[in-house]
């Protein structure tokens, strides 16, 4: 599957550095965390999760050679992405709540959060980006599977979110066991 170690060194480098740099899910995981709870903040990165599921599957059917090509079509997908943003912000300044965080956090249907962490992350330029333009370089026809390569790819970079997420929380809170 690795085309050679220096291949592995750069896409190691480049998700460290793509994964240091908040993107829309993680804003959007952090709000939906402060604004109504741990628990709906895990379920929209459960649902962010699927979204990314998602994107792995269109590149690995190289829907990604049909997109990157087109400005049009990479642009309408930005732009969904943005409209979602814009929907979303406009739905919680509609709603009549209390900016006072000591308040107990609104009742949400999971499902429907869930549905938005898939929705927000398909439309997401940041994984769109990453997934169609980055992650095919390292696909090699050749050596297999293309859909198993893209499959390992993917869950290369989600180990490797992991350790930055253990380490970044060991770093805050050094007194706490892993």
């Amino acid at each position: 599957m690795i085309r050679s170690h220096s291949s592995l060194l750069l896409f190691v480098s480049a998700a460290l550095v793509m994964l240091a740099i908040p993107g829309p899910a993680v804003l959007y995981v952090t709000s939906r965390s402060i604004g109504l709870g741990r628990s709906t903040g895990l379920v929209s990165a459960l649902g962010i999760g699927v979204g990314t599921l998602v994107h792995v599957a269109a590149a690995a059917v190289g829907l990604s050679a049909l997109l990157m090509p087109s400005a049009a079509a990479f642009s309408a997908v930005k732009y969904l992405g943005a409209a979602y943003l814009i929907y979303l912000g406009v739905q919680k300044l509609r709603r009549e709540e209390s900016l006072d965080l000591s308040q107990e956090a609104p009742r949400v249907k999971l499902s429907g959060v869930f549905g938005q962490g898939i929705i927000f992350n398909i439309l997401n330029p940041k994984t769109a980006l990453f997934f169609f333009a980055f992650l095919p370089q390292f696909v090699d026809a050749s050596r297999g599977n293309v859909a198993l390569q893209f499959f390992f790819w993917e869950r290369s970079l989600r180990s490797w979110a992991s350790l930055v997420r253990v380490v970044g929380r060991c770093s805050r809170e050094p007194s706490r066991a892993i």
